[in-house]
């Protein structure tokens, strides 16, 4: 599984990277963006939280 995080719904407000580090940081342009790679079965939890936790539903887990 790998996390996407749509740009264009993105507000920036740092919640996922707060909640799973392993996989999402923020951006030059102060929006979250996904690392590129499987996400490893000790980190996917967090990743699914940060998704379920998004304010405006712009992380997708698939």
């Amino acid at each position: 599984m790998k996390g996407h995080v749509d740009k264009d719904l993105c507000i920036g407000c740092g919640l996922c990277p707060d909640i799973c580090p392993e996989i999402f940081r923020m951006d030059d342009d102060g929006k979250a963006i996904a690392a590129d790679e499987e996400i490893p079965d000790d980190v996917l939890d967090s990743a699914k939280d940060a998704e379920s936790q998004c304010p405006v539903e712009a992380i997708k887990i698939e």
